[in-house]
């Protein structure tokens, strides 16, 4: 018995020492990884947006406290990026939302192929952003692009007009996720009961009441996810833009494409910092506004 019992201990203390092994083996080195390359450039950065630095000319960082931060919210050039960025995540979030539910409403009947029909809409989704941008960037060619031909438009710069581009690339954004609201609205109508929409219809019920009083609410804590997600994408939208129109004085005025001017372009690498984190601070502060609204309508 006793040399049974110092077997058990012995087998116990050695599932101890590996289970020891295989944390210092796997987790740790994942640990200091994700250390690595996401926590010390969030820090790092965080006290490069206090300073005057830029990576190309080297040197040591200056501090000059919330200089960069002034400058960002004090400056009109600065605010007209803030606009511009806020309109289109507004205009592009609701027409996806809007195309993406009422295609889930047609898609929400019972016929043949269906998953084929929601396979194929799915496709831009799937694809890569810088891709799908260099794609429409040939589409939208002026000299020989197949949008202008077949739309009878003529010469329309869809490039480089600061006047038409940024709709070129709403309207690629659109095109790109609205198949992602779709897939969730999708999903929300198909998880509502059939029995609500039968004694609706006893009651002798419109469709249009069905739909305020059964549908919408049922379906508005997943859209609400789905406007969130894709807000805070958009908010950040930058591949698609890249694509089409790359960076320079003809480009949209989007804060993403203008944080990367800064960065890359001019190396101005504090500002282009605190530029970064303004944005972030921007995506938190919306992101929190949805999240206080869907706990309400879970409640």
């Amino acid at each position: 018995m006793k040399t049974n019992s110092a077997a058990q201990g012995a087998l116990t203390g050695l599932r101890g020492m590996r289970d020891i092994n295989i944390l210092r083996l796997f987790i740790l080195p994942t640990i200091s990884l994700l250390v690595v390359i996401n926590i010390f450039p969030l820090f790092w950065s965080a006290f490069l947006s206090f300073t005057r630095y830029s990576v190309y000319e080297g040197g040591s960082p200056v501090w000059i406290g919330i200089d960069n931060y002034i400058k960002i919210l004090s400056e009109e050039y600065y605010w007209r990026q803030f606009t511009m960025t806020a309109l289109y995540v507004i205009i592009v979030v609701t027409a996806e939302l809007l195309i993406g539910f009422l295609l889930a409403f047609l898609l929400n009947q019972k016929f043949k192929a269906k998953s084929v029909y929601i396979t194929m809409l799915a496709i831009p989704m799937m694809m890569s952003p810088a891709l799908v941008g260099v794609l429409w960037k040939l589409i939208y060619n002026p000299n020989w692009g197949v949008l202008n031909w077949a739309l009878g438009l003529g010469e329309l710069d869809w490039i480089s007009d600061p006047k038409v581009n940024l709709y070129g690339i709403m309207i690629v954004d659109v095109w790109m996720w609205t198949p992602f609201m779709m897939l969730l609205s999708v999903a929300g109508l198909s998880a509502i009961p059939q029995y609500l929409y039968e004694a609706a219809e006893i009651d002798r019920a419109s469709g249009w009441f069905k739909f305020i009083h059964i549908t919408l609410p049922i379906c508005a804590p997943l859209l609400l996810i789905a406007v969130l997600f894709r807000s805070i994408e958009a908010f950040k939208t930058f591949d698609i833009a890249m694509g089409i129109t790359g960076v320079g004085a003809t480009s949209p005025q989007l804060l993403s494409l203008r944080l990367y001017e800064k960065a890359f372009y001019r190396w101005d690498t504090g500002l282009s910092s605190a530029i970064a984190y303004v944005l972030l601070f921007i995506v938190i502060g919306v992101s929190s506004i949805f999240i206080r609204y869907l706990t309400k309508l879970r409640q």
